[in-house]
């Protein structure tokens, strides 16, 4: 496609293409551009010719609509999330008049069937009593540490024996490793997604001997290039054979934070263990099982009030 110059001419998609290579390239992480160059390319497949000096209210909501025509509601959320803050540039910089993202209406395709997001604690102990922990470093390894506590996938790939602290009973995550790309490790997800997390004494006892050999700086479980496919189909088969729902590696995460909740652990503690950036985040994953705690705490409270004398 030719682009056309001028800046009452610029098309849209290319002031995108633009802000995208400005203000983000090399100030993100890798898969959080892919994310922004792939809206990009929706916007150059539904709106190739569409000025932004013509980018108002009706064209915007037009191009949401189309795009939400082949993709879920919250994928288009996504998708006006990541044009939005150029819009707004745009609309700073004179070459919109006003902000055509305003009240913008999300529609989608309705959600799929969606594997359960969590195990309850019953199905954990299933889970973890069927894992062959070898002598040997394997997958069901990784399983077990990301289900005792709460790692994102990538962050346990790049954990390595150094990071491990097992007189103090601590794992430290500072680092991610690159599954998608294979460019080795990155870093963590944002600040807050470095931390060190407690470990209970068994994890601590099974670990410090699978460990005990391996080289100080290299991967514990990274064997050449992993894929996360192949870890969910390894827990897929595992939550078959003992007939519980099949979730995700990502799902293991999801149940550890449900159980420390359910277990009347606070949301600020949950959070850090998480490595979450702000308390908003767990408390908007987790709303539903936060909203079930605070029917129980209201029952408590009533009949605490009710054994008070007057």
């Amino acid at each position: 496609m030719t682009t056309t110059t001028g800046k009452d001419n610029l098309l849209f998609c290319d002031y995108y293409k633009q802000w995208i290579t400005v203000y983000k390239e090399g100030a993100i992480r890798p898969v959080t551009m892919s994310k922004y160059l792939m809206a990009h390319k929706w916007v150059e497949k539904l709106v190739p010719e569409l000025s932004i000096k013509d980018l108002d209210r009706f064209s915007y909501q037009k191009l949401l609509n189309d795009y939400a025509a082949e993709h879920e509601r919250q994928t288009t959320m996504d998708f006006h999330h990541h044009l939005k803050c150029a819009i707004l540039d745009a609309v700073d910089e004179g070459l919109i008049p006003s902000d055509p993202t305003r009240k913008a209406i999300i529609k989608g395709k309705p959600s799929r069937n969606k594997k359960p997001k969590y195990l309850n604690q019953y199905e954990l102990h299933k889970l973890l009593d069927d894992l062959n922990l070898d002598p040997e470093v394997n997958l069901d390894w990784m399983i077990l540490l990301i289900a005792k506590t709460g790692m994102r996938f990538s962050e346990a790939l790049g954990l390595t024996p150094k990071d491990f602290d097992l007189s103090r009973q601590i794992v430290s995550v500072t680092k991610t490793w690159d599954y998608k790309t294979n460019c080795g490790f990155q870093p963590t997800k944002n600040q807050s997604s470095i931390r060190k997390i407690p470990l209970d004494w068994q994890t601590v006892m099974q670990f410090a001997q699978l460990i005990k050999s391996l080289p100080e700086d290299v991967p514990i479980f990274v064997k050449g290039k992993i894929y996360n496919s192949t870890v969910n189909e390894r827990l897929a088969r595992h939550c078959k054979k003992v007939d519980i729902p099949v979730i995700s590696i990502h799902g293991l995460r999801h149940t550890h934070a449900s159980l420390l909740l359910f277990a009347g652990v606070s949301i600020a503690s949950v959070a850090r263990r998480l490595g979450h950036s702000n308390m908003t985040t767990t408390q908007k994953t987790y709303l539903h099982i936060i909203q079930e705690l605070e029917s129980k705490d209201i029952d408590i409270i009533m009949r605490s009030l009710s054994n008070l004398n007057s």
